[in-house]
């Protein structure tokens, strides 16, 4: 789940033309650590209820690594 997670946030990044995260960390925040965007949240959320049918934000904002894992 951790390594599928990675690949989802790397390939927003990689649209955005930013470096690739090598690790995601519980502590990182959506926002202020990956630098995502309402846009790339939107992605986000998208591309992980297609890979784990689960829509992270069903029940409010999701605003750190952590929250999405206690999510899935």
């Amino acid at each position: 789940m951790q390594e599928k997670l990675l690949q989802i946030v790397n390939s927003i990044k990689k649209n955005k033309f930013e470096d690739e995260v090598l690790e995601l960390k519980p502590e990182q925040q959506l926002r202020e650590d990956l630098n995502f965007d309402s846009f790339d949240l939107a992605e986000l959320t998208v591309k992980i209820e297609e890979e784990f049918g689960v829509d992270i934000f069903e029940n409010g904002l999701v605003n750190s690594v952590h929250e999405i894992y206690t999510k899935l």
